[in-house]
């Protein structure tokens, strides 16, 4: 018993080491702090076309990343980061845009939720008010002479 966990031990101090071998230290993205900032500020404006729930910036999709590195390269072209959103946008649609903008054929995704809400409501107000209106005899009568279950009280 006392080989097998010096041999377990061993084994997994070895695994350790291997492992901290294979760790490589990450490169920074930019020497440019300024510029990183920017990028991350337009980074987490741009939907991830492949998540689509996250922005770019936090996503670690092959695209995301991509699209990041030519974010990157355009502000160091001397582009601003209007001229940076218009492209995406042109390229890719609304649809790259975290918040896109009210438009007419974005309204119902701005409006829906409201909509919704409101028709749930209108309709329940109407079920109540006609179910408040119906007779005593629309209604089913308790049964008061059915035996009594103790399970059920």
């Amino acid at each position: 018993m006392r080989n097998a966990i010096a041999y377990l031990l061993i084994s997994l101090a070895c695994a350790l080491a291997c492992c901290g071998a294979i760790a490589a230290e990450a490169l920074p993205a930019s020497d440019n702090p300024e510029l990183e900032a920017r990028v991350m500020k337009i980074s987490s404006e741009l939907r991830c076309l492949v998540c689509q729930n996250e922005t770019i910036a936090a996503s670690h999709a092959e695209l995301a990343v991509d699209l990041r590195r030519q974010v990157r390269e355009m502000l160091q072209n001397g582009q601003n980061e209007q001229q940076v959103v218009d492209y995406m946008t042109a390229r890719y649609g609304d649809f790259v845009l975290y918040r896109p903008p009210f438009k007419p054929l974005t309204a119902l995704l701005w409006m829906g939720p409201a909509v919704m809400v409101v028709v749930g409501l209108g309709t329940l107000f109407v079920v109540l008010r006609r179910r408040s209106r119906l007779a005593d005899e629309a209604f089913e009568a308790d049964d008061k002479e059915a035996p009594h279950d103790p399970h059920l009280s």
